[in-house]
């Protein structure tokens, strides 16, 4: 009695669903079995008042064997990779050699226990051998499209998982190109005004930005993940481009650790988090500042920090406020990730320098996951 499953045709462009039996799912798969086969010796020994001990010992033997019979006999007909199953007639076929062949060898096994002879019943009382084989073709039938009923409904959820990552990354996609954009409209805004004020600037801070794109531009979009090292270095490249047309007014520090550089973190996550600290907190105020970027293990979450000394959220102005668009973007996008799990926190800081502090915390355990899935969907499509 085995799960089995008789796919539809995948749709286009979906991540195809692969059968992957892992030591927790046999084991789920046997205990089931065993209390299966436990219900149909209590069914058969109480009302006819057999001894249960028997009647016990049959019905292990005839399940388990039913249960080898076609599990191993399914590896050798070429089953369906996203299944395990070789659907269609030669599922048929082999669920009925089955049941039958596992049926022979398991009352095979009971006769031996008991120390009798079923078969004998087949010149004695051949209405009574009739009765057995009847009732335990019957269980055997019975649990056989229990477990198909169960792999296809196992089957279904991997593909709607599948499906929902699909949506997810598509999804995730969309968010990302939104927000290059939304940078590159911003800079190039700035170019134009450094343009009519110091044109040799203009022209250093243009050289910046063609390496700032060419570096971003060659990452791929459809990436959910990259090292923490390499959102540093954009970050890097975009604080060059401000650097060049705020001057000494801007003084940066990039914190990341030696051994948090490897750790795999959605792209062009503290973007948006460093241009709001610039347009929304450092610009607007009169004097120099300083902007702070910092990566740190805390417990078993990762805290990235943006930290600024600009006017601050209370003293900023409607003209500086900004529409939130990027900050919007960032929780939607931890939310499509990780859920409730991940969390973006923009609040004053709270010391003399004034100015805000954003935070992002990431569940440890799941940028580890996300890692993976990174490197199996490079794999892939490599």
């Amino acid at each position: 009695m085995s799960d089995v499953s008789n796919p539809p045709a995948a749709a286009p462009g979906a991540t195809p669903v692969q059968a992957r039996l892992t030591p927790g799912m046999v084991l789920r798969h046997f205990a089931l079995l065993l209390l299966f086969n436990s219900a149909i010796a209590v069914a058969l020994a109480l009302p006819a008042g057999k001894p249960l001990g028997e009647q016990m010992v049959y019905a292990q033997a005839i399940g388990l064997s039913i249960w080898l019979f076609i599990d191993f006999g399914r590896l050798l007909l070429q089953p369906d990779p996203r299944t395990g199953w070789p659907h269609g007639p030669r599922g048929v076929a082999l669920a009925v050699a089955g049941i039958v062949g596992g049926f022979v060898l398991g009352t095979t096994v009971g006769d031996a226990w008991a120390g009798r002879s079923t078969w004998a019943l087949w010149t004695a009382h051949p209405q009574r051998l009739a009765g057995y084989v009847a009732v335990g073709l019957l269980f055997g039938v019975m649990g056989s499209l229990f477990f198909y009923a169960r792999g296809q409904l196992e089957f279904h959820r991997a593909q709607q998982a599948a499906l929902e990552r699909d949506a997810t990354l598509a999804r995730l996609a969309l968010l990302q190109s939104q927000l290059e954009p939304h940078m590159l409209f911003n800079t190039l805004a700035n170019l134009r005004v450094l343009i009519e004020l110091d044109a040799p600037r203009a022209q250093a801070m243009l050289d910046r930005l063609i390496a700032f794109l060419r570096a971003t531009l060659t990452a791929s979009w459809a990436q959910t993940a990259h090292a923490l090292s390499a959102e540093f270095e954009r970050l890097a490249d975009y604080l060059a481009l401000m650097g060049l047309r705020m001057g000494e007014r801007l003084s940066v520090q990039l914190d990341l650790p030696n051994e948090l550089r490897g750790c795999p973190v959605p792209p062009l996550l503290l973007q948006p988090l460093v241009e709001n600290a610039i347009r929304h907190g450092l610009e607007p105020q009169v004097g120099a500042g300083r902007l702070e970027v910092q990566a740190r293990r805390e417990g078993g979450d990762l805290l990235l920090c943006v930290r600024d000394t600009g006017v601050g959220l209370r003293e900023a102005s409607p003209a500086t406020a900004g529409t939130g668009f990027g900050l919007q973007q960032v929780r939607e996008r931890l939310h499509t990730l990780f859920g409730e799990r991940a969390a973006l926190n923009v609040a004053p800081a709270n010391d003399d320098e004034g100015g805000t502090l954003a935070q992002i915390r990431l569940p440890w355990p799941a940028l580890a996951a996300l890692g993976q899935e990174q490197n199996e969907g490079s794999t892939s499509h490599g």
